[in-house]
């Protein structure tokens, strides 16, 4: 394993100290979840640097990052559905669209394609929103951020539907067309 993929996991380390400490939801505890999260989350932006830079981008690399990108952001929602803070069938949205591209993506028979794909630009906005709506939802804010908070929640349970339309969408095309030819 090289440093990115090293940088990838590392990722996973926040994870139980955030589901432990929302279990405990002071002011305190929460502001010190986001503080970890966005650590954590910002790692994603430094490993796939570097492994670009670094001329380290292995298939691997390509498989971990989304799943543990998974981990970190389902497993922070769920914390926040024990809160109350977000209905659980948005997340549950966000979590089938999860497993149905992690699926499509290193299944070569749907895809047509034998090496994982990375993400296109609208799974990192996807990811994006997500971590500024996770972040935001375990912040302990005043009331008035009520609405705004749960607006982004709302536009990362959007995004994250369209850009698995958007990744599945040629794929199905492709898959189509093949199967006519053949």
């Amino acid at each position: 394993m090289n440093l990115p993929t090293w940088i990838t996991l590392s990722r996973l380390l926040g994870l139980p100290f955030i589901l432990y400490l929302l279990n405990y939801p002071t002011p305190e505890n929460r502001w010190l979840c986001v503080g970890i999260f966005v650590i954590a989350a910002g790692t994603d932006w430094i490993d796939g640097y570097l492994a670009r830079k670094l001329d380290m981008v292995t298939e691997l690399g390509k498989f971990l990052d989304p799943l543990v990108d998974k981990l970190l952001v389902l497993g922070s929602l769920l914390a926040l559905i024990e809160l109350q803070l977000v209905p659980a069938w948005g997340v549950f949205l966000i979590l089938a669209r999860e497993l149905a591209i992690a699926g499509w993506r290193v299944n070569p028979k749907l895809t047509g394609n034998s090496s994982i794909s990375g993400a296109n630009i609208w799974g990192k906005l996807k990811t994006v929103v997500q971590i500024i709506a996770i972040a935001f939802l375990i912040a302990p804010l005043s009331p008035q951020w009520d609405t705004p908070t749960i607006i982004l929640f709302w536009l990362a349970v959007a995004l994250s539907l369209i850009s698995g339309w958007i990744y599945i969408l040629p794929n199905i095309s492709s898959s189509k067309e093949k199967s006519i030819s053949d």
